[in-house]
Order: structure tokens, then sequence, then C-alpha cells
């Protein structure tokens, strides 16, 4: 049998192990990707003169503080912001019926006000039911204990998982590496090369991005008074995975905001004023240093794989998405590059070799 085959049996073996085991993978998946993220602050710290294990340790200190900061103090703050900004909703859709809609009805005729009452029956009816099922899934893990006890195991392993990985990751990589035949190892490695960099670009780079943008998003709000500043600078952070989307996002929230809390143009020249202030501080600094010239994934191809992972895979494959987005992308540019380089691509090939034969 070639050796062909013996990757393509592999790979399918590989893939039907993932969905038999996609349940308990979480974790190891989860931390694997921790690692991996973290593993050039423990490098640097080595090259400082840190042993490996004292890296890993300060490294592994550094991410509990920023775990214990984000539950202590951002999520019961966003808790709150949710909760005020369900409470707006209703004096959002009473402005719109009595000042908008008879705008735009006298302008074009479009009976507005009975299409909001249909979005606002219909946004209630799926929050009711939203509620209906949070509560019958929370009464189901309350009375499944097992269950619970499983959830709690997985999500407890994830550190455990990060901190072993993280402190044996360059003997990982080097047992890996001895693995590879010997005449695909030359191949391999400049592969693997651009999946790192493809990674890096993306999962560290544009992380670092989008947390840089959330943080100026959200100050800036809050230092302008604008309620739920934290809670749109989140959003918008979140939603800059994809290119201007996070600011279109969160400009339009913040104006809405700002419009029925100050009712005044100076607060909305204000947000406006906070939102370009993140993009050219984007555009002049985090893209140039975080980023440089690196080719991350293209928007769309991140959407497509976050929502194939999740769909064949569940939350493990959306932990795997982005990973195999990269390697398949790197693949499908070395099958680009050698079918540009063959003759079925260029006839001249065939023939400048035909010459150059003896």
């Amino acid at each position: 049998m070639r050796r062909e085959w013996w990757v393509l049996a592999a790979a399918v073996a590989l893939v039907w192990l993932m969905l038999r085991l996609e349940a308990m993978l979480m974790p190891f998946i989860a931390g694997m990707i921790l690692a991996y993220l973290v593993d050039p602050l423990a490098n640097r710290l080595e090259r400082w003169g840190a042993s490996r294990p004292l890296a890993v340790s300060a490294v592994f200190l550094v991410l509990l503080v920023l775990l214990a900061v984000g539950v202590l103090v951002l999520i019961p703050l966003l808790v709150q912001q949710l909760r005020q900004f369900g409470q707006m909703i209703p004096g959002i859709f009473e402005w719109l019926e009595s000042v908008l809609a008879p705008q735009i009805q006298a302008w074009t005729g479009f009976d507005v006000a009975g299409e909001l009452d249909n979005v606002q029956a219909t946004l209630a009816d799926h929050w009711q039911d939203a509620g209906g099922y949070l509560a019958q899934f929370l009464g189901q893990v309350g009375r499944s204990g097992m269950a619970f006890i499983t959830w709690v195991t997985y999500v407890s392993l994830i550190p455990v998982v990060t901190f072993y990985l993280l402190l044996d990751w360059k003997r990982l990589m080097a047992s890996l590496r001895d693995l590879l035949p010997r005449g695909w190892e030359a191949d391999t490695l400049r592969l693997v090369g651009r999946c790192d960099e493809v990674l890096s670009a993306f999962l560290r780079g544009q992380l670092l991005v989008m947390l840089s943008l959330g943080v100026i998003y959200g100050l800036g709000l809050t230092l302008m008074g604008v309620r739920f500043g934290v809670l749109i600078g989140l959003i918008s952070g979140l939603a800059s995975i994809v290119p201007f989307l996070g600011f279109i996002v969160g400009i339009s929230i913040a104006l809405i905001v700002a419009f029925f809390q100050f009712g005044t143009w100076l607060a909305l020249l204000g947000v406006v004023a906070v939102f370009s202030i993140g993009q050219a501080i984007e555009s002049t600094v985090l893209q140039p240093k975080l980023l440089g010239d690196r080719i991350g994934l293209h928007p769309v191809a991140v959407i497509f794989a976050v929502l194939a992972g999740g769909n064949l895979f569940g939350f493990t494959g959306v932990l795997l998405a982005l990973p195999a987005a990269a390697v398949i992308m790197v693949l499908l540019r070395e099958l680009n590059e050698r079918y540009k380089n063959s003759t079925l691509y260029d006839a001249t090939l065939a023939r400048r070799d035909d010459e150059e034969a003896p």
C-alpha cells in the first residue's frame, strides 16, 4: 500500500475517533489552544534566564489572575448592564412607535407601527422561550448530579492540561518531528511553518487586536458617561473578528444608546469620535505591530469554519475550527502553487523540459 493511502486511512480514523470522543475532547483541545497561545511568553521568559518550569508557572499565574479578574469584576458588571439594557428596550420601541413610525408613514405611506408591534411580540415570545429553555436546562443539570459533576470535571481539566502541555511543549514538538518519515520532513516542516504563521497572525495577533479595540471602545464610552459602555465595548471587540464589523455594530449600538440617554448632537459626535480614535489606533498601531504583513484567515473563511465546526463536532468543533481552517488554507495554497508550476497549467513547461532533456 502506498504511503498516501496510509495517510488517508489515518485521517479517516482520526475523524471517526473525534466523533466518538467529542464530549471528552473539549478540555484537551481547549488546553492545547491555550498552551499554543501563551507558549511565546514562556519562551521569552526562558530567553531572559528563567527555567522552563519557572517560566511556565509565571505565565500560568498571569492567566489565573486574568481569569479571577474576569470572574469577579467583569462578569457581574456585564450581567448588570445586560439587565439594564433589557429594561431600556421598551422605551426604545415606544419612541419608535410614537415618533419615528408616524414620520416614516407620512413620508412613504408604509405602516411601520404595525411591523414594530410584530417585532416586539416576536422578541417577547423568544425571550420567554429562552427563559423557559434556560430554566429547563438548569433544572435538568440540578436533577442530574452526574452530568453536573462531569461538566465541572471537564472545565477543571482545562488549566491542568494547559499547564502540562505548556511545560512539555518543546519536547512534544521534537517528538512529533522525530516521528516524521525522513522523506517527508522538509516539506512537512515547511507547511507546518506556514500554518504556524497563519495561526500566529490570526489567533494571537487578531485576538489581541480584538481585545485592544474592546478596551478602547469600552473605556472611551464609559468616560463619556454612555450607559452600557463595557457591554458595547465587549460586543464591538468580539465582532472585530471580521474587519469593520466591530466598528459598524459598536457605533450603531452606541449611537442609539447615546441618543436615548442624552438626546443631543454633542453626545452623538462624542461617540463618533471614540470609534474614530479606535479605528485610527487600529490602522496605525495595532495592525502593524500585532499583525504586520502576515497573512491571516479571510473573514468569510473564519465564519464558515466556526459554523461548520459547530455543526459537525459541537463545541469541540468550534475550538478546532480556526486551526483546521488555517491548515486547509495552507494546503490549498500549496496545491495552487504546485498546479501553477505544473505542465497541466502551462504547457510551455513541458516543452522546456523536453528541450533540456539530453
